[in-house]
């Protein structure tokens, strides 16, 4: 099962607009280092909308090479059309993933059955374990419990990102999907709370530049030590604030500029951020002790 500290990656851009490879590569090795127990490229903090096919697919390579088979790489594959959405999952099983992640598909809106299909369709076309990525607030649409009990009956379908900040559903969704159905908080804000909630980890933004404070917060918790967990929290709080106070992965994106991981470019239709945003980042990582 996934568990703990997780990162949703940023894919960093060099000045012209390309993908920085090299940098990539770099950033995946320090998550190791740091302690991240997880790495899930070109979901929506990788820019995904904005990549091409062949840049999303490189991506994902690059990523599971430099991983090396040292932690587990849950490759994003999700598309709201679902033939494309089967054919990057083919290939993240063919660069060697040991997961994808689905999301919900956006735009289209479909019905929660056009959901059960859709997901059931690529969970059949490919024998890869799939997280459902449930995140209304970006697909509009929400995946019900009742929907996802259903899922969790396919063997290739084996847990859910929770991106709906709504701490009654893993409950619930414990009940319906069983104990072993890994269910990965998608906000950082709630991450502690997801796990008291019977959460088994967190796909984080915050762990692109905290990883070590986030990987340490996961462990104390599973050691049982909750003191020290929410200590840990109270100290990321304001830069969770900072990271989400434009949309992401803007923010991080800057923050990561300032530890030299990454440029602060996003392609557009993402503006670069504002003024008031890069001084709250600052400002947020000079608090966390992650700048001096």
């Amino acid at each position: 099962m996934f568990k703990g500290s997780m990162v949703a990656l940023i894919t960093p851009m060099r000045a012209d607009g390309s993908v920085d490879e090299k940098a990539f590569v770099e950033l995946v090795q320090w998550q190791i280092a740091e302690g991240t127990e997880g790495l899930i490229p070109v979901g929506t903090t990788g820019e995904s909308p904005t990549l091409s096919h062949e840049e999303h697919k490189r991506v994902v390579e690059l990523c599971v090479e430099a991983a090396a088979g040292r932690v587990p790489v849950i490759a994003g594959t999700g598309s709201n059309s679902t033939s494309e959405a089967i054919d990057f999952t083919r290939h993240a099983k063919k660069a060697g993933a040991d997961a994808c992640l689905v999301v919900t598909p956006y735009y289209n809106k479909p019905t929660q059955e056009g959901m059960y299909l859709h997901f059931k369709a690529i969970a059949d076309a490919v024998d890869l374990p799939m997280v459902i990525y449930n995140i209304p607030p970006r697909s509009v649409i929400d995946m019900s419990v009742e929907t996802m009990a259903r899922l969790a009956k396919h063997p290739n379908i084996i847990g859910v990102k929770d991106a709906t900040a709504n701490l009654v559903r893993p409950l619930h969704t414990r009940r319906a999907c069983g104990e072993d159905f890994a269910q990965l908080s998608g906000d950082d804000h709630t991450a502690v709370s997801f796990l008291a909630a019977g959460g088994h980890g967190c796909i984080s933004v915050t762990a692109n530049v905290a990883p070590r404070l986030c990987a340490e917060m996961h462990k104390a918790w599973r050691m049982g030590r909750v003191d020290e967990a929410i200590e840990i929290q109270d100290r990321l709080v304001p830069l969770h604030d900072a990271l989400f106070s434009e949309t992401s992965p803007g923010p991080v994106k800057y923050a990561a500029s300032l530890l030299a991981k990454s440029t602060d470019l996003c392609r557009l239709p993402l503006a670069p951020c504002g003024e008031a945003t890069r001084a709250r980042v600052r400002e947020a990582m000079v608090s966390a002790g992650l700048l001096n």
